[in-house]
């Protein structure tokens, strides 16, 4: 699975940098696709990542092989 950064997550990521792609990538494999409320062709995966037990929620667009990561953030 190859990650793709939009712009918004480019200027995000900064202030996130405890969010790596390996988390991303994690929450995405280990999550249920779900639609986005806002975006019709948006997907959300929310996941618990071990061994923080942390909730995070990825914001994310299929594009052929490739996932474009619109935003992550932590939800608790």
């Amino acid at each position: 699975m190859e990650l793709v950064d939009s712009e918004h997550w480019k200027r995000k990521r900064k202030y996130r940098k405890d969010i790596t792609n390996d988390i991303i990538e994690y929450s995405i494999k280990n999550s249920n696709e779900l639609k986005d409320k806002n975006w019709e062709d948006a997907l959300n995966a929310i996941s618990r990542i071990p061994p923080s037990g942390r909730i995070l929620k990825v914001v994310y667009k299929k594009e052929k092989s490739k996932i474009k990561i619109i935003t992550a953030f932590w939800l608790d």
